[in-house]
């Protein structure tokens, strides 16, 4: 399967993802949603938040332009809000899964559908 049907079929055709990408850990897009764009500052403070977990949980972290407040982080996932929209970005061995989602969609319903692909591509070596 190839990046792009990942984001297209997993991710936004889950139902629960409204845009999704999935970044390169030494850096650039693999695959993103249609309209959806990341700047390279954005792409690289997503990669950047695992290592500096303090930091994302005071700052938060811009996508596509929007700020999102950051309401929990650890080594593997980072979540956010912004009012009744949110993100779920999930690490894996060599990439990181951005799914934003928008109300009505629940957090843990998006969340749900990122950790499980990021879990079957850590399983797959990526």
């Amino acid at each position: 399967m190839s990046w792009q049907a990942y984001v297209d079929t997993n991710l936004v055709g889950s139902g629960k993802i409204s845009k999704a990408a999935i970044l390169g850990k030494q850096g650039g897009v693999w695959a993103a949603s249609a309209g959806y764009n990341l700047s390279d500052q954005e792409q690289k403070a997503v990669v950047a938040a695992f290592s500096d977990l303090d930091g994302v949980r005071a700052s938060g972290l811009h996508l596509a332009g929007v700020k999102f407040f950051t309401v929990q982080a650890s080594e593997r996932s980072i979540y956010g809000k912004k009012g009744g929209d949110g993100y779920t970005i999930v690490a894996t061995t060599q990439a990181v899964l951005v799914a934003e989602y928008a109300a009505p969609i629940q957090a843990q319903e998006a969340t749900k559908v990122a950790e499980e692909l990021a879990d079957y591509l850590i399983t797959a070596g990526y």
